[in-house]
């Protein structure tokens, strides 16, 4: 035999057993059974269907098991069908066609409008509001399993763009959609989701979003914090959130006169933050009141704290635009963390861009939230939807199943550690054994099982 050709052939016969390349996946979706998330999609989410379809918790399912495996458009279930997956959901997989009936029909065009004018966003269905409860279950059983007193919620929106007719123009000229995430940070999950039409404004509706991300929580969370870009600053919103006694850090928008303010602080009023990539950080307190900010006035709100920061570039390097200097802004709630300044406040305030905006590149590019289903709105919010379920249920898996280390690998490399992992069934002696070719997904597999079915405290 040659030496670029291996020593071995392909064997076309299936053997004893069902085998599967996917062995992992069906226990992550145990947990979609048994945090009661399934029932729930099968309570609130009631289309009429054939006597012999699946349930809408079983369609669910499939599109789930269809995108852990790696798959992206519906297309791609027929890849999945007659293999061995479908014996260990104990259901079979819908054709590509049926699930994307199953979606249109999340699509109610007569449904009000939320806000006004182009910025207005459609109001939810009922069953698109069901799979928004279904998440919620999950994510209260999580907290139960592996608590955290603590939640940050780092909200932002994003641009899935979309050649589909139906699309409109963002900001940025793409044709797409710009759906806004609330994520929990502590816990890597998505607290709540709003598909929105990619003309939509990201200044519009974050009071909804953030009530809605508030509800979601446990009650055993103890102390909540929010972090934002500038499309959040908003007055009456901080005042909301200060009475809810939400500690906050919102990017302020540097007007001219807010700009000429920080430009005008004296030398002695800054300090120095950090030092990175040939730049200079500084902060300085700035004592700013802005037109239109709500004060103290009637008890409405205390002070909010501005901070200007000062990035300047080294040795008479330059900015894209030719600047030497930039001035932002950040508006706070918050006092100096224990042992900390403002630039301890700051780096935390900065530590959305690892959080949030990774959360968006996980959905896009390693799950399937671009890979829009339809020209229906509908259909498409619950398919996005649906990935931000899925996004939470890997987490569950991760921080339940998998050593601490691995609590923040990416899509990608759970699949090759563990969902994507050979397996096969073997019916012996009235038992049915699930037989794992990787020693290290057969151990993190067992160790989510025992956690996801013992029993919760009190």
């Amino acid at each position: 035999m040659s030496d670029d050709r291996f020593d071995f052939e392909l064997d076309h016969e299936v053997g004893f057993g069902a085998m599967t390349a996917h062995g992992g996946v069906p226990v992550l979706l145990e947990y979609f059974r048994s945090s009661g998330a399934a029932s729930i999609v099968d309570r609130e989410v009631r289309f009429k269907r054939r006597k012999r379809g699946l349930s809408s918790s079983r369609m669910v399912e499939s599109l789930l098991a269809l995108w852990a495996c790696g798959g992206e458009p519906c297309e791609d279930l027929e890849h999945l069908r007659g293999e061995g997956l479908s014996h260990l959901l104990g259901h079979d997989l819908p054709a590509p066609q049926t699930a994307r009936d199953f979606l249109d029909r999340f699509e109610e065009p007569d449904l009000p409008l939320l806000g006004g004018g182009k910025s207005a966003v459609r109001e939810e269905g009922l069953a698109l509001r069901g799979l928004g409860l279904a998440n919620a279950a999950l994510i209260d059983d999580l907290q139960k399993r592996a608590p955290e007193p603590v939640a940050t919620i780092d909200i932002d929106a994003t641009i899935l763009a979309s050649s589909k007719r139906a699309a409109t123009v963002a900001y940025d000229g793409q044709r797409g959609y710009q759906p806004v995430i609330a994520l929990w940070s502590e816990q890597d999950v998505i607290l709540v989701d709003e598909f929105r039409d990619g003309h939509v404004s990201a200044l519009s509706g974050n009071r909804r979003v953030i009530e809605r991300a508030l509800g979601v929580l446990p009650e055993s969370v103890e102390k909540v914090y929010l972090r934002a870009d500038s499309a959040l600053y908003d007055h009456g919103l901080m005042v909301f959130l200060d009475q809810r006694k939400v500690g906050f850090a919102i990017s302020v928008p540097v007007t001219k006169g807010l700009g000429r303010r920080m430009a005008a602080l004296r030398e002695a009023d800054w300090r120095l933050q950090r030092e990175d990539a040939g730049a200079l950080r500084h902060w300085a307190e700035l004592d700013y009141l802005p037109d239109g900010a709500i004060t103290q006035q009637a008890g409405a709100v205390r002070r909010l704290r501005y901070l200007a920061i000062r990035i300047t570039k080294q040795q008479g390097e330059l900015f894209a635009d030719g600047s030497q200097v930039k001035h932002f802004c950040v508006v706070t709630n918050r006092s100096d963390p224990e042992g900390g300044d403002a630039g301890d406040l700051l780096a935390w305030h900065r530590g959305k861009a690892g959080t949030v905006e990774h959360s968006h590149h996980v959905l896009t590019n390693e799950l399937a939230a671009e890979a829009l289903p339809s020209q229906a709105f509908g259909a498409n919010a619950a398919w996005f939807r649906l990935n931000v379920m899925l996004y939470n249920l890997m987490s569950a898996f991760k921080r339940l199943g998998l050593p601490e280390a691995y609590h923040r690998v990416r899509p990608k490399r759970l699949r090759f550690l563990v969902l994507n992992t050979l397996a096969r069934l073997v019916c012996h002696a009235r038992e049915r054994l699930l037989r794992c070719a990787s020693a290290f997904a057969r151990q993190a597999l067992d160790r989510f099982r025992v956690r996801i079915h013992a029993a919760l405290p009190p």
